[in-house]
């Protein structure tokens, strides 16, 4: 018996001696910084949110809707140009641009929670602007510091962890809501000081966690990110559940709090897959056997060597001199498509101008059409919580447009040769439908208009990147990739500021000539009924619907090439190395 227990006594201690090891190497390993990035990206979709509390400080703060839509540009502004983030994670470690990202978002929204509380006193509009353009533009640091390194530490699967990833940050403003309720009630002046907080302290949790990795080749890798699909697509349809269960019953704290526990769960489910993984690693080590090989791709030396004695002498210096003038004497010399182009080439093509007049006619009415929801429910005379269901709304659908573009497009590209640009037409055109919801509405319509405006708005996102990326190849990616995103503010702002917002005020002043009264009378200028913003969206229906015929034109210009196999270079790359 005293054998027996002295055994038993071992074993505990020897489990527990190799517990520690595996808890370290669970929380340096690649699959634990997917998990952390899932969280990090599902706290970085804060501009979604704009909707629910922006009537908060255009009511504190005493602002126009033009004004109000000003900041809206700002913020748009803030979280499309991403360049100052992606010049910094090429200097600096993985750590850094978390932290800097996780003080802008703090410092930005915390000082709007200020002066839309009074706690300081009333900023100018110039301040505002600053703030929520800096607040936003936190999201670009988590993008480069998670984002990015997760693609560069699973580079074979990059294309489902982009969609994984991008997904969860449109999930984020319906798990945003579902918590603000929760801890926080109907005040949705607390929101702002929520999503100042949360993803702040997401990022400094996770801040070691998330860094480059040796790469190991593992066969099963697409099944767990299938598996992690699946979690993320539960979560969603879990959400969207509850946005339409709170709708038609009075949910109590508690039974908030309870609706965020299940979510709660559903994201760190994840971390179970995550450990479940790196233990299957861990075993692995522990074998006689080889472990999990690195990825390293080399050339031989006899075939470099063969390669370099083939050229003439004064090959490489002519290649050299091609090289620094390439830039601009080639700027209209430009290859065939797929090919690498350069900066310039790609942005003075035609390929390119019509992405951006697509880009800017779609996904500016879109952004639009989001930030003005929270007066569009306003205006149609829905109560503040059922305007809340309407950002969630977009945001789970938001999702969902992004995991579908992704996927569907790729296969439909890889089965039946179906240009991609084709599928950005009829999102366009679905788009047109969620404008006109809301330009000329009916009992609960606008429910319908946001599911499809969320839609749409997520699936021209990844349908961008993807397109860019094939044309233009993928040498200056990342500054074409922040190029193309440029459009996106710019039609913001034209659509919003310049066109959105002064219809709203122009029928809200109306309203106040009808009723006898001068603006300065009023703090606010607001407008009830379906005519504050008829004209405006039947506008953005008509941009979009223009959009959608310029894509065509992109679709009909690049039918041959997506006829052929657009992947056979990497293919061919692969095989020489």
């Amino acid at each position: 018996m005293a054998k027996m227990g002295g055994s038993k006594a071992s074993n505990g201690s020897r489990k527990n001696s190799e517990l520690l090891p595996f808890a370290v190497h669970v929380v340096q390993g690649r699959w634990f910084s997917v998990f952390a990035s899932f969280l990090i990206m599902a706290g970085a979709g804060a501009t979604y949110l704009f909707g629910v509390y922006s009537k908060q400080i255009k009511s504190s703060l005493g602002y126009d809707q033009t004004t109000l839509n000003l900041l809206g540009f700002f913020k748009d502004l803030g979280a499309n140009v991403g360049v100052l983030s992606g010049l910094i994670g090429e200097v600096t470690p993985t750590w850094f641009v978390l932290l800097i990202g996780s003080a802008m978002n703090f410092a930005g929204y915390f000082m709007i929670w200020l002066a839309v509380t009074a706690k300081i006193p009333k900023p100018k509009v110039w301040h505002m602007c600053l703030y929520i353009c800096i607040g936003a533009n936190s999201q670009n640091f988590a993008n480069t510091g998670a984002l990015v390194t997760c693609v560069k530490n699973f580079p074979a699967s990059r294309g489902v962890m982009l969609g994984l990833l991008k997904g969860f940050t449109g999930l984020s403003g319906a798990i945003f809501t579902q918590i603000y309720l929760a801890v926080y009630g109907n005040n949705s002046k607390s929101m702002i000081l929520l999503i100042a907080w949360l993803p702040a302290a997401l990022s400094v949790v996770f801040v070691y966690t998330i860094r480059p990795m040796k790469l190991v080749r593992q066969p099963n890798e697409l099944r767990v990110f299938y598996h992690f699909l699946y979690v993320s697509i539960a979560l969603a349809l879990f959400l969207m559940a509850m946005i339409i269960v709170q709708k038609q019953v009075s949910f109590s704290q508690a039974a908030y709090a309870g609706s965020v526990t299940v979510v709660c769960v559903f994201l760190f489910v994840p971390l179970g897959i995550a450990i479940r993984e790196e233990l299957l690693l861990w075993n692995l080590k522990k074998q006689p056997g080889d472990p999990p090989t690195e990825l390293t791709i080399e050339k031989a030396p006899q075939t470099i060597e063969a390669k370099e004695d083939a050229l003439p002498s004064n090959s490489s210096k002519e290649q050299k001199q091609d090289r620094k003038i390439s830039c601009f004497a080639d700027i209209f010399n430009k290859p065939e498509r797929g090919e690498d182009y350069t900066i310039l080439q790609a942005l003075l093509s035609v390929d390119m101008l019509i992405l951006f007049i697509a880009t800017l006619c779609g996904l500016g009415s879109s952004l639009t059409a989001v930030d003005n929801l929270g007066q569009i429910g306003e205006s149609l005379g829905y109560p503040t919580k059922t305007i809340s269901s309407f950002v969630s709304l977009v945001s789970i659908w938001n999702y969902f447009g992004r995991v579908f573009s992704g996927f569907v497009s790729e296969s439909l590209l890889v089965k039946w040769k179906v240009p991609r640009p084709l599928m950005m037409t009829f999102v366009l055109l679905l788009s047109c439908a969620g404008h006109l919801l809301i330009a000329f509405p009916a009992p609960g319509s606008v429910y319908v208009a946001s599911v499809i405006i969320g839609f749409s708005f997520g699936a021209q996102l990844p349908l961008l990147f993807a397109i860019i990326s094939e044309l233009f190849g993928l040498k200056y990616y990342s500054t074409l990739f922040n190029c193309g995103q440029l459009a996106s503010p710019l039609g913001s702002y034209i659509l919003n500021v310049k066109v959105t917002g002064m219809l709203y005020d122009r029928e809200a002043l109306k309203e106040l000539a009808k009723k006898g009264m001068a603006r300065s009378s009023v703090k606010e200028l607001i407008c009830l009924g379906s005519q504050c913003y008829r004209l405006a969206f039947t506008i953005l229906a008509s941009i979009t619907f223009f959009g959608a015929l310029v894509s065509l034109v992109l679709v009909i210009r690049t039918r041959e090439f997506y006829k052929g196999d657009i992947y056979k270079k990497f293919t061919e790359d692969a095989e020489d190395a």
